[in-house]
């Protein structure tokens, strides 16, 4: 019986091959770097986002005093309409 032959076991690992391809892709994954851009009509959203808090705070101001003194009622005609295109 020939122990040391062409066909034994133990000569090659499979997995000495896929460390090696493992890190040299490691490697090339950490110099890259994430970039992101924003659009000139995202970042128009924002500003229009900004400007709009004041008027939305001015509004639910509105709404808490015509509460408290129970002037607000609720149109449920309007509510109703608002609802129908989800009920369909």
């Amino acid at each position: 019986m020939n122990i040391g032959g062409v066909n034994r076991v133990g000569g090659t690992n499979p997995y000495a091959r896929h460390d090696a391809k493992l890190a040299e892709l490691k490697g090339k994954r950490e110099k890259q770097k994430d970039e992101v851009q924003i659009s000139a009509e995202a970042k128009e959203l924002l500003v229009a986002k900004g400007t709009d808090a004041e008027l939305r705070s001015r509004k639910l101001q509105e709404l808490q005093t015509s509460v408290r003194s129970g002037t607000y009622h609720v149109d449920a005609g309007q509510i109703a309409e608002k609802l129908y295109p989800f009920i369909k």
